[in-house]
């Protein structure tokens, strides 16, 4: 695994039929503006999706959700206020009877920018649901490349004052001890090497994603559309 080097993202869904057209609709032109002011210090908080790309041929929308915050930093002997944006790239797809986003930024604040844009495309938050992956189906994701599997997480588990099991290590395939733990509870997360693309991927029940050594948020979201969609509950 390359420390350092990491993509990671979350996938949603939204909950009403809505199509990929009407989506560019809606968040075409969006722009909000907030006027701050603290003491002496005034600034213009802007709000607004950037950089709309649709891509008939997939049924995709790319885009960017631009941000704007204030942080407060030590100057002087005093507080002060300072605006901080943050871009996060997103993206719509439909795939089969569904309709996904996929934000690439951390599960935090993809779950942030999620809202925004549910409020933005369906004037309320909700629109935008988590993703749900059942246990079931990242066995199979591991069973599918067990011998580059290197952690794995179970959740809801039936031993008295035990909350969590976790595994680690190369060998994980070699041990028993990962069927007995699917016997107590449910996978949560696992960390595998994808063989055919070479990437090093976490994934979790609630549809985190992340790429351990890639950089390319653009080749990010193209696996996430090729390999990860389908192993969402419908």
């Amino acid at each position: 695994m390359v420390i350092g080097v990491v993509v990671a993202g979350k996938v949603f869904r939204l909950s009403e039929p809505l199509s990929i057209a009407e989506i560019a609709s809606e968040l075409e032109g969006y722009r909000v503006e907030e006027a701050y002011e603290e003491g002496d210090y005034k600034f213009t908080l802007v709000s607004e999706v950037v950089g709309l790309l649709p891509k008939p041929k997939e049924n995709m929308l790319r885009g960017v959700y631009s941000h704007d915050y204030v942080i407060h930093v030590f100057h002087r002997g005093k507080m002060a206020p300072l605006p901080r944006t943050i871009e996060a790239v997103f993206s719509f797809a439909s795939h089969e009877d569904n309709t996904f986003l996929t934000i690439v930024e951390k599960k935090r604040l993809a779950n942030f920018i999620a809202n925004k844009l549910s409020e933005i495309i369906f004037e309320k938050v909700g629109g935008i649901v988590e993703a749900r992956i059942p246990p079931e189906t990242l066995r199979e994701f591991h069973l599918k490349n067990p011998e580059d599997t290197k952690i794995t997480f179970f959740d809801n588990v039936d031993i008295p004052n035990v909350n969590k099991l976790s595994l680690y290590g190369p060998d994980l395939i070699n041990t028993s001890l990962f069927e007995d733990y699917c016997k107590h509870g449910d996978l949560w997360y696992v960390v595998a090497r994808a063989r055919e693309h070479g990437y090093v991927v976490g994934i979790t029940r609630d549809a985190s994603v992340t790429i351990f050594n890639l950089t390319d948020k653009e080749k990010y979201l193209e696996y996430v559309a090729r390999e990860v969609y389908k192993l969402i509950m419908k």
